[in-house]
């Protein structure tokens, strides 16, 4: 094939899937280079999960630059995942803030090279600590490069193979600038990823064949559980020290920007938040989960899609997998040094897979299945607080019926178990932005259920009897509106009908945020109507919407 001087839409767009393409075959062996800040395995996975969201945003965008450059750049910040996947965000949005510039939608050597370099700036910018060592390093090295080769005239194949060769070179190093790089025998995770980038803008230009994946052993067990516990000589939190990863999408203003990266300066590390113009993607490690969530909302900012992870359960899987793979003994996860039990543990009842995931992702440790026909016994409560790893446990019952079965654990365990009167999943979501880990039982429920209490519940079921109401009479078939408190308060023939009442009689004068909660039998195209009607209706209240899968209850709903 000719070897191209210039790159067009087509051929970004060509760049962009075959690095996709590329981090997927590469992500085991990416995986297995992840020590740092955390050895657990996921930055060659959460690096192509990124770029599967970039990917499935291009297939809806039109064929020219502009809309392939803002496809890539909002397709990365809202579809990024963990550190890696964060900072890679911010590399490409920094690579199509320039090459979007093109005036004739063709990118050269020059332009090219002042892409990289955007793109290295952009995600230095985004780190509050940056750490040499890291993909930091390696993307500045090879934006220096390109733009040497560049100012000397060199064409785009030349200007890119430059910018590769300084990237290895880098990569290379960059044990010697990070310990625990050396102790684990790899190089940093995340640079390698990025030399994919590299390879696949060269494979478009002049046809070289992509690097076929490796499939070394990478760190021993041994290693792997001497990353997994080092600590810093002068006593102070090493990263590897904090528990939980924090991360979320931010409705924020920019001027308090800043204010809240120094905010969270003060609570943890690994800290990467990317955007701009009212949307930001987070990042942060920490063992405070409930000051993370809490920071923004300090400064006026409204965090939706929360993920939380505890990353000592997943390094120990981690761990698991791969002493697995070199035939080395597995310890239990329970008993493994690498998992040090939480002052406070919660349990929470669930009526959803959706809605399980949701719930471990903020923090809840126990998730006992049941709900509104399906109540668990007081054995099953007691016996998720025993399996606990923690001396101090918050039940959440998520409903009425189940919250005088849970009062009686307390009595029936050594264990101080709190028990906060959560009547609904929408509450339990409101009091886990509160909950803190490393704080009593005492403290935690009291600042659980105030933020339970501030959220105001509906839901919608249909009616599987006729029956008389205050709200008039209803027919077996009827969808009803139900708000707790004041029972029935919608009917109506229609699903969406039922729900926008129900919304009309929830959300009054002082509501903020609407939470959506979506069960089996919701569908995207009700959901959808139900979003348009809050947009016109209701424009000051930021809609949330969670997948929890329960059953009879096609929507919940919370208003705070």
């Amino acid at each position: 094939m000719p070897v191209l001087e210039l790159l067009g839409a087509k051929e970004v767009r060509q760049t962009v899937v075959a690095f996709r393409d590329a981090m997927r075959a590469h992500a085991a062996g990416i995986n297995r280079l992840n020590v740092y800040p955390v050895p657990d395995g996921d930055t060659g996975t959460n690096m192509s999960r990124t770029l599967d969201a970039v990917v499935a945003e291009l297939e809806g965008a039109g064929p020219d630059m502009e809309p392939t450059c803002k496809a890539i750049s909002h397709g990365s910040l809202m579809g990024a995942r963990g550190n890696s996947g964060v900072i890679l965000s911010q590399i490409l949005r920094g690579l199509v803030g320039t090459i979007g510039e093109t005036t004739d939608g063709k990118v050269n050597a020059a332009r090219m090279a002042d892409a990289l370099k955007r793109a290295s700036s952009a995600a230095y910018e985004a780190v509050l600590k940056p750490i040499e060592g890291t993909i930091l390093t390696v993307v500045r090295e090879s934006a220096d490069a390109a733009a040497v080769a560049a100012s000397g005239g060199a064409t785009l194949s030349a200007t890119l193979q430059a910018a590769r060769v300084a990237g290895r070179d880098a990569l290379a190093r960059t044990p010697d600038m990070l310990p625990v790089l050396k102790d684990a025998g790899v190089v940093d995770a995340g640079g390698a990823g990025f030399l994919l980038l590299l390879d696949a803008a060269i494979h478009v230009v002049d046809g070289e064949a992509m690097p076929e994946p490796d499939d070394s052993e990478g760190p021993t067990a041994e290693q792997l559980e001497a990353v997994a516990l080092r600590h810093k000589s002068d006593g102070s939190v090493d990263v590897s020290e904090l528990r939980y990863e924090v991360m979320f999408l931010l409705d924020m203003d920019d001027v308090h920007a800043n204010d809240f990266k120094q905010a969270w300066g003060s609570i943890g590390d690994s800290i990467v938040v990317v955007g701009g113009e009212g949307l930001y993607n987070c990042h942060i490690h920490t063992n405070d989960i409930g000051a993370a969530i809490e920071a923004p909302l300090l400064l006026g900012g409204r965090p939706k899609q929360i993920r939380v992870t505890d990353l000592f359960e997943e390094v120990a899987e981690e761990h698991a997998a791969r002493e697995a793979e070199l035939g080395a003994p597995v310890q239990s996860r329970n008993t493994s040094p690498s998992l040090p039990p939480v002052t406070c543990a919660v349990v929470a009842v669930a009526s959803g897979d959706g809605l399980a995931e949701l719930f471990g992702q903020l923090g809840v440790h126990g998730v006992i299945s049941g709900g509104q026909t399906s109540n668990p016994s007081t054995a099953e409560l007691l016996t998720a607080v025993e399996h606990m790893n923690a001396r101090q446990v918050i039940i959440l019952p998520n409903n009425k019926n189940i919250i005088p079965v849970a009062e009686q654990v307390n009595a029936l365990t050594t264990k101080d178990v709190r028990v906060v009167p959560t009547c609904s999943m929408p509450e339990a979501l409101a009091a886990l932005v509160s909950y803190d880990p490393m704080a009593g039982a005492e403290s935690n429920a009291a600042a659980m259920t105030s933020a339970a209490q501030s959220m105001t519940t509906g839901e919608v079921t249909q009616a599987v009897r006729d029956t008389n109401t205050d709200a008039g009479h209803v027919t077996t078939g009827d969808f009803i509106g139900i708000v707790r408190g004041d029972g029935i308060v919608a009917i109506a023939g229609t699903l969406v009908t039922a729900s926008t009442q129900l919304l009309d009689h929830l959300i009054t004068d002082t509501g903020e945020l609407l939470t959506i909660v979506t069960g089996v039998d919701a569908t995207p195209a009700v959901t959808d109507q139900i979003s348009a009607w809050v947009s016109e209706n209701r424009p000051d209240v930021a809609v949330e919407i969670h997948v929890g899968g329960q059953p009879l209850y096609p929507y919940l709903f919370g208003v705070e």
